[in-house]
């Protein structure tokens, strides 16, 4: 092999190798991310209680710690003023399961009695959600998904 030719494929490893690190080291930094979010209400009905139940795909390259769920109502104080982490400081947390590399399917269910149903502001309602990655970092999205109770 010729000396230009020598110093031709070693120039091209090195621009090769150095995007492939930048492209790792991008592909590492990614942000938290919802995506797929679905929120079903089912009203209680005779003696059968309803269910509210919030569905979501997180992502997360240092991998997803935590994901709280809060629904509220639209016509709420917290309509007025933008939802903050302190907000969902004492909401439940979903189930979380591995669904792919860097990605987990949440899962959050709560039964609706009657009495709950009654006493709960009829309307357009939101589905709140603060992610937390392995690394500390969070996202919050205060309406990942909305439903309607009548």
């Amino acid at each position: 092999m010729s000396r230009r030719t020598a110093l031709s494929v070693a120039a091209g490893l090195v621009v090769l190798g150095g995007a492939g690190a930048l492209t790792l080291a991008y592909a590492g930094d990614q942000p938290l991310k919802l995506a797929h979010s679905t929120a079903r209400y089912t009203a209680p009905a005779g003696d059968r209680d309803g269910s509210l139940a919030f569905d979501t795909d997180v992502t997360a390259s240092s991998g997803v710690k935590s994901v709280k769920v809060l629904a509220w109502p639209q016509d709420s104080s917290l309509a007025k003023d933008e939802l903050t982490a302190d907000d969902m400081a004492d909401a439940e947390s979903a189930v979380c399961k591995p669904s792919g590399k860097d990605t987990v399917h949440c899962t959050y269910r709560v039964r609706v009695t009657a009495s709950d149903a009654k006493s709960s502001p009829r309307g357009t309602w939101h589905v709140a959600v603060l992610a937390t990655a392995k690394d500390g970092t969070t996202t919050l999205v205060g309406k990942a998904a909305d439903f309607t109770v009548r």
